[in-house]
């Protein structure tokens, strides 16, 4: 960051209070492609149906030859129901929630004429080969009414408020005004409580009932049907669906509570600027001020982080971090708080900081947003139009970047001829704007896309939290949006690890040191490549390469150039297993110096951490390799959790092991099991 102080220093209890009024939208929508967790709990309905499908059809193919004329029936009774389950995924898809409602009915009703005609063939349960394939479609038939159990209770819950979700249906919830619909959303979701939680109790049946069945026990086709791969396929996706929604259910008991129901809330909403990366996501740029009575959002305050540095009552002393890599730099500011990659012990260090601000008031919570969510907002509300200039999604060449993140840049960063006392309170005024938008449309237009966008970037890390109350602060680690670095324990319990399995872990964390702007430009990609050892520990040679393959900026200030492009001054901590073992390093370099230096090592949040810097000039590129051994022991599969640094995308990363080889984007935390 251009570290320029202002030369008017206002107390924090000056800062400008804003009313939040509403107004309709204007400018162009834009459909993210992405497919929300929403979605993925809708389609694992159809999951479920085909589990059962392929099991009824499977086992009416084999059965038929022995027991005849109900076995037949069964074949007729699955080719039906797999008709219905079709005309289910379509109006899944459209998000009709009355036309799903109606082929939830047509399916119960065919699954229990199924089922009618399956009890005809339980007497084989007890005979030798086929019984256990007999107790397979039972456990099936289990699985599948606790899921449509499911199913409709998610429907009862969801109907009320179709239009806040983007749904299809007879819903009464886009009349009144903009505050209206959003208490109405929040007593309804107070209501739906028990719902939720009886939700669960059904999904918790159908898993179990699922865990009976060992698909590696069928053949890989039986008579033109594709039996074990699909059975495999569709388990899998139901287990990660049941997932999703058993760590969302604390969260969602907890959000008429989180929106100011019955007792109102306060939180800070920080601004951080990935393009100039830190450990959390993003240096802490601009913050904002929410109050939340009832679920109608109050914005009370907006300015630049610098204002809360200026309004501090007490100085902190630099820690080694700050005086070993960031330049001419000798004290701890609120805007360098987040030097921990776990965010709940940076904002428990910003608050300690913040509670010294004169003027600042007590608040519940810490909200984290970086300009990737903005640009993904911008492209459901459309161009945005502040102070002169266009805050779009078109591709700015000067940057190769939406125009919203190069204006944003420029009007925050560029220095001047004269006094800029709100250099960052234009993050405010576009937060307001958005929200404005948001409320003051058609929930049925606008809301229900908001909604699912808001999901994708929870679940990519560009949204994140911290919640001083310790339930609410569960809630959200259960739903992994509270970006930590979980611990052995923490990844047992959010994997669901099976007795005995060990896995592997991996968090890459940059830190940006500099102040430009330079993330923009350089681009990480990864590989791991596991070796395992005779005593079944393993060894990894990883690879991060580095790469600029744009020109520097002009960073004269006296020319008045936007300093965007320039030497990336690199702090990196690579997380690992405790217990793990450094053989060599290359690629990092002393920050003093520049002469090469071997990564430290030390032990934190649970992990072992190599550390070390490096620098990525423009035009350039840089590779980093860490050669360690971990205590890790692999048997017939290799398990690893990859977790994602906040405020990045797109990173290449590949995984090789014994010569098989997984490749894929590291959007979100990522866990990944090869079977050897």
């Amino acid at each position: 960051m251009v570290q320029n102080k202002h030369n008017i220093i206002k107390d924090a209890n000056e800062l400008k209070k804003i009313d939040l009024t509403t107004e309709a939208p204007r400018g162009t929508t834009e459909n993210t492609k992405k497919r929300s967790p929403i979605k993925k709990i809708l389609l694992m309905l159809f999951a479920f149906l085909l589990v059962l499908v392929l099991l009824i059809g499977g086992l009416g193919a084999f059965l038929y030859a022995r027991v005849g004329t109900p076995a037949r029936t069964l074949i007729v009774q699955g080719q039906t129901i797999m008709d219905t389950g079709r005309a289910l995924m379509d109006a899944i898809k459209t998000q009709n929630i009355d036309l799903t409602k109606e082929k939830l009915q047509t399916l119960r009703t065919e699954l229990m004429q199924a089922r009618q005609t399956y009890q005809e063939l339980l007497w084989l349960q007890s005979a030798p080969y086929i019984g256990v394939y007999v107790k397979d479609g039972e456990h099936a038939f289990n699985a599948a009414f606790a899921g449509l159990d499911a199913a409709d209770k998610a429907i009862a819950a969801i109907e009320p408020n179709a239009d806040l979700l983007g749904l299809k249906g007879n819903s009464s919830f886009s009349a009144g005004s903009a505050d209206e619909r959003i208490q109405i959303a929040v007593k309804t979701m107070t209501a739906l409580i028990p719902q939720i939680n009886a939700m669960a109790q059904d999904i918790d049946v159908l898993r179990k009932e699922l865990e009976q069945i060992d698909p590696m026990r069928y053949p890989e086709e039986f008579r033109g049907i594709k039996i074990r791969s699909q059975l495999m396929n569709v388990m899998e996706t139901i287990e990660n669906a049941a997932n999703l929604f058993i760590n969302a259910q604390p969260l969602l008991t907890k959000l008429p509570e989180i929106l100011g129901e019955p007792i109102e809330k306060r939180y800070l909403i920080l601004f951080q600027n990935d393009k100039e990366l830190r450990p959390t996501g993003g240096f802490l740029t601009a913050y904002a001020q929410f109050r939340f009575v009832r679920g109608k959002a109050i914005l009370e305050r907006s300015d630049d982080i610098y204002k809360l540095d200026e309004a501090k009552r007490k100085r902190f002393p630099a820690p080694k971090e700050i005086l070993t890599y960031h330049k001419s730099v000798n004290e701890w500011h609120i805007r360098d708080s987040n030097l921990s990659p776990d965010l709940k012990v940076s904002m428990q260090q910003f608050e300690e900081m913040y509670e010294t601000v004169a003027g600042k008031e007590r608040i519940d919570g810490i909200i984290t947003i970086d300009t990737h969510a903005f640009v993904e907002f911008l492209r459901i509300l459309g161009p945005l139009y502040i102070m002169g200039r266009e805050f779009s999604v078109e591709n700015d060449p000067r940057c190769d970047c939406p125009k919203a993140v190069y204006e944003l840049e420029d009007y925050a960063t560029r220095p001047v001829n004269y006094i800029r006392t709100d250099r960052k309170d234009i993050i405010g005024v576009l937060m307001q704007t958005m929200m404005q938008m948001a409320l003051g449309t058609s929930p049925s237009k606008y809301w229900g896309q908001l909604f699912q966008v808001g999901l994708n970037q929870i679940y990519e890390k560009h949204i994140m939290a911290y919640f001083k109350d310790l339930e609410t602060q569960k809630a959200v680690e259960a739903f992994n949006m509270a970006g930590r670095i979980m611990t052995k324990e923490e990844t047992a319990s959010v994997l669901k690890y099976q007795e005995g399995e060990e896995w592997d872990y991996l968090h890459v964390n940059h830190a940006n040191m500099a102040g430009q702007k330079a993330n923009m430009f350089v681009r990480e990609s990864f590989t791991k490549d596991i070796t395992i050892n005779s005593d079944g520990t393993i060894t990894t040679k990883l690879v991060v390469d580095y790469k600029n393959p744009f020109p520097g900026s002009d960073c004269n200030l006296e020319r008045g150039g936007l300093c965007l492009n320039a030497p990336l001054r690199n702090w990196v901590r690579v997380y690992v297993p405790k217990g793990s073992t450094l053989l060599e390093s290359k690629g990092t370099i002393s920050p003093s110096s520049s002469k090469p230096q071997d990564m430290i090592v030390y032990e934190s949040l649970g992990k072992t951490v190599f550390e070390g810097f490096l620098i990525v000039n423009p035009k350039g590129i840089a590779r980093l390799e860490v050669t360690y051994t971990s205590p890790i022991r692999v048997d017939r599969t290799y398990n690893v959790l990859i977790q994602k640094q906040p405020g990045t995308s797109g990173q290449e990363f590949e995984l090789r092991v014994n010569g098989k080889i997984r490749s894929f984007i590291l959007n979100t935390d990522t866990e990944v099991t090869i079977s050897l």
